[in-house]
């Protein structure tokens, strides 16, 4: 199938590109010796996991279903972490092979033997006071003051070390190398003498490792000058860096309207599609589009949901839109399509991958009984 034929609103993921990105990664792997998961909370298609796998060391999750995921669609190790666990999930999680990393004393302290008795590797997430997320503030921030992730320094002299195998931290988003090293150091500098009675150390995700102006160079050295001091295997588990500029949604104009400006009515929407453009916000880029009154034609352009604050934001155009006008919104494969919903019974967008050849194949063909499977019987 042509990039032109395609139904809207689809999802793509070029091919091509993410093998670009893991060629990142796999550098990284080789050159600092050390482990790269993917974050599948931030993408998640294992229709493209055997390819992933021959870059990557395995997959980290946020809760069981992802977990079951990782270990069924990608296989090699799987990490999860959660807030909270209850008694079910830690005895259905650690029915498989995994790492499993603990937010609390209590629940360390409640769990942590159950876990090691069914095999598991046992780590204990903590909040390292070191702010660096670069997108949406606080909401974004793990370190934001009165964060619900990670135990509190001041109560880890109450940890039983001996029982820890991985000391965890995360408090980065879509950040560059100098958040990424700065972490590295100033956990380093901050928790030695917890590091030294441990096997690894886990430094989460949001390390941006593909975004343009990354110093892969440098975080190579921090990664190796840490292991070097602390003799510890290292861990990092990005999500949106694997995947960033790899793919778009594309959409198309359903109708044109005026109310004071011109407004485009799409077939995607921020509220159902692109969630992040409300939370973080922010505004994504689409091909051949300019900023408001850059180019001849400006649109305000909105889903067609029902909630009045639908609107993806202001773009102009060289020529008038059209109902039926293509829109391509670009990197949209971290995040949008794996927090997608159906709002106002609204349909999923489908997913698609395209080839070194330009031909795309459907992955899906969501409708209604997707709709209907997820209220109920």
């Amino acid at each position: 199938m042509g990039i032109g034929n395609i139904p809207t609103p689809t999802f793509v993921l070029d091919i091509p590109r993410l093998r670009q990105n893991l060629e990142t990664a796999k550098r990284i792997r080789e050159e600092a010796g050390c482990k790269i998961l993917l974050a599948t909370k931030a993408f998640a298609m294992p229709a493209v996991f055997p390819m992933m796998q021959d870059y990557l060391d395995g997959t980290t999750a946020s809760g069981v279903h992802e977990t079951i995921m990782g270990a069924e669609s990608f296989g090699k190790e799987v990490h999860v972490y959660n807030p909270a666990y209850t008694r079910d999930e830690v005895e259905r999680i650690t029915r498989l092979d995994v790492h499993m990393y603990f937010n609390s004393v209590s629940q360390f302290e409640k769990y942590a033997s159950l876990a090691d008795y069914n095999g598991a590797k046992v780590g204990l997430r903590v909040n390292p006071g070191y702010s660096n997320a670069t997108l949406g503030g606080d909401l974004y921030d793990p370190c934001a003051p009165g964060s619900r992730f990670g135990e509190v320094p001041s109560k880890l002299d109450q940890v039983n070390w001996d029982k820890v195998d991985i000391f965890h931290v995360h408090a980065l988003c879509e950040s560059m190398h100098d958040g990424s090293i700065g972490l590295i150091n100033h956990v380093a500098e901050n928790f030695s003498a917890y590091i030294k009675q441990v096997k690894a150390v886990n430094f989460g995700g949001g390390h941006f490792i593909n975004k343009p102006g990354y110093d892969v160079d440098a975080l190579i050295e921090a990664i190796r000058a840490f292991k070097a001091r602390f003799d510890v295997e290292v861990i990092l588990e990005p999500g949106a860096g694997l995947v960033v500029n790899t793919g778009e949604l594309h959409a198309s104009v359903i109708d044109l309207h005026w109310n004071e400006k011109d407004l485009a009515i799409i077939d995607a929407s921020a509220s159902t599609h692109m969630p992040d453009v409300l939370e973080a916000p922010y505004r994504p880029e689409i091909v051949g589009a300019g900023q408001p009154g850059e180019k001849a034609h400006t649109y305000t352009l909105g889903g067609k949901t029902c909630m009045t604050g639908d609107v993806i934001g202001e773009y102009s155009f060289d020529e008038p839109l059209i109902p039926g006008s293509r829109l391509i919104f670009t990197d949209q494969m971290h995040y949008s399509f794996v927090k997608t919903n159906t709002f106002n019974g609204s349909p999923l967008a489908n997913l698609a991958v395209r080839y070194s050849d330009g031909e795309v194949e459907m992955l899906s063909d969501f409708g209604y009984e997707e709709f209907r499977s997820r209220l109920g019987s």
